[in-house]
């Protein structure tokens, strides 16, 4: 468990006591209140009435909780798959990471003298399974279990060490077995018949017999790249000088897999272990270290005041979060695309990597004949997933949808209006927002009745009139239900401006 090293010999023994089935009780301690003889578990009551001086505060595990996933996202710097374990523990699995820091030993030593440096204590081990590895840190620390030597180095620990329920261990050390080479000299068949099969399945997984899944806490990104620094970094510049060096890396191994890049992340790790990250999405695959430099830069900029370099980054890491298929798209003889759109994609990525992921969307038609149902608003980049993938239908836009006014009033507002010629002529004047119009022309009606599969079939049903001002202003307004359908009946509302 990583502790604050700030108590000096002046302190007293420092316990942390939480609430448990209405008793205060112990929930953690330093070494100096453990060398007392105080443990966890134990009553706050009998631990004060040992030894009055130790000083008691109360848990807060939120606090404990953030920090403990702070150290997750530090430890980030040594492999991508970290893990939280409990309140207290983390599981990194560094397969394939420790020849990057010198080795297996040299990768503990560095993590330990880091945290240390950093103001912690913790306890550290390292073996080639999750349970021997738990075991190592809890009871050995530090230590490092060779590959065949869980059950040798298991042997002589307490039972605790195989992550067993309370009642389990004090039903085994009431039968003698208080160790863990004492359960694996045992008969496994009354084992599991008294005790359950948690005890067995604990202990294949310690010993390697059974495999145990460690569940990251967050994706495994396919691709990354990485750079450690020799002197720490706290100039914007300089941090995207990086990313763009990071990025032409990153296009060769894009390229070998034929794919491009739509989210792209890059990490900061600052000296004392703070990590900053960034993401950016893309409305079209990248591979172009340029591109991904601009849209970085859009990002950067607008998070400066969350960048906080303090003492600077030591390491930079730029990561692909999600990639797709890169197609080479074919040019005429002039060198250009035809229909191409990429000037358009890239101001968007730019928009969205300044202002937000919401910043932009894009409408899309649906298939609705009601107007306000007619088309929907997607985030830009999902919009442009479905236009580039959606099959081309056949034919020209209808009439109707040529003739659809190019701002849609969000809700439509109610105007009142002087009929030209009732049931079924045009507004001849109307009063919208206080304000007087005379109608100089005027087209319509386009009757639209509700939808019956949505059962609205009570709905009243809509006369639309284009309709043009003396001004020349032109108005899409609509006339809801029947006149002599009811005495409210009709009425009249505003629904959208033409150009």
């Amino acid at each position: 468990m990583p502790r604050k090293a700030g108590h000096n010999a002046g302190h007293p023994p420092l316990v942390v006591s939480h609430r448990e089935n209405n008793t205060q009780r112990v929930a953690a301690l330093d070494e100096k209140a453990a060398a007392l003889g105080l443990k966890r578990g134990m009553g706050l009551a009998d631990a004060r009435a040992m030894h009055p001086t130790i000083e008691i505060v109360e848990a807060e595990p939120a606090g404990d909780r953030k920090l403990l996933t702070s150290l997750a996202d530090w430890c980030d710097r040594y492999t991508p798959l970290v893990a939280l374990e409990g309140d207290d523990g983390l599981f990194l699995d560094i397969t394939g990471c420790a020849h990057l820091f010198g080795g297996e030993k040299a990768m503990l030593d560095d993590m330990l003298n880091r945290l240390f440096t950093q103001g912690f204590r913790a306890r550290a081990g390292l073996a080639s399974t999750p349970g021997a590895a738990w075991a190592a840190a809890r009871f050995m620390s530090p230590a490092l279990v060779r590959p065949g030597e869980e059950a040798y180095a298991l042997s002589p620990l307490p039972l605790g060490c195989l992550r067993l329920q309370p009642a389990v261990r004090t039903g085994l050390e009431s039968v003698g077995l208080r160790t863990v080479g004492s359960i694996l000299t045992a008969p496994r068949a009354p084992l599991a018949r008294r005790f359950g099969a948690t005890l067995l399945m604990r202990l294949d997984q310690a010993l390697g017999r059974l495999e145990e899944a460690v569940s990251p806490r967050m994706p495994v990104a396919p691709l990354s790249v990485e750079r450690h620094l020799a002197e720490p970094i706290v100039l914007l510049e300089d941090i995207e000088r990086l990313v763009l060096l990071l990025s032409t890396t990153l296009k060769t191994d894009l390229e070998r897999r034929g794919e491009g890049a739509r989210r792209l992340q890059l990490a900061l790790f600052r000296v004392d272990g703070a990590v900053r990250r960034f993401t950016i999405g893309s409305s079209r695959p990248l591979r172009e270290p340029a591109l991904i430099h601009k849209l970085f830069h859009e990002k950067l900029t607008a998070k400066a005041d969350e960048i906080d370099a303090d003492c600077g980054f030591e390491l930079v890491r730029l990561s692909v979060l999600s990639t797709v298929a890169f197609t080479i798209e074919q040019v005429d003889l002039a060198g250009e695309h035809k229909g191409d759109d990429k000037g358009l994609a890239l101001f968007a990525d730019r928009v969205r990597a300044r202002l937000g992921e919401g910043a932009l969307a894009l409408p899309h038609l649906v298939e609705s004949h009601v107007p306000e149902r007619a088309a929907v608003l997607q985030s830009f980049e999902d919009g442009a997933d479905r236009r580039t993938h959606a099959p081309a239908k056949p034919g020209a836009p209808g009439k109707i949808m040529a003739e659809r006014p190019i701002r849609l009033l969000a809700r439509p507002e109610n105007v009142q209006v002087t009929a030209a010629e009732v049931p079924e002529g045009p507004p001849q004047y109307f009063r919208w927002r206080r304000v007087l119009y005379r109608v100089a022309r005027a087209e319509g009606p386009e009757r639209i009745a509700p939808e019956w599969w949505r059962d609205e079939t009570d709905a009243p049903t809509r006369d639309y009139f284009r309709v043009e001002d003396e001004a020349g202003r032109r108005f899409w307004l609509y006339r809801q239900g029947l006149y002599g359908a009811s005495p409210s009946m009709p009425c009249w509302f505003m629904h959208g401006l033409f150009a």
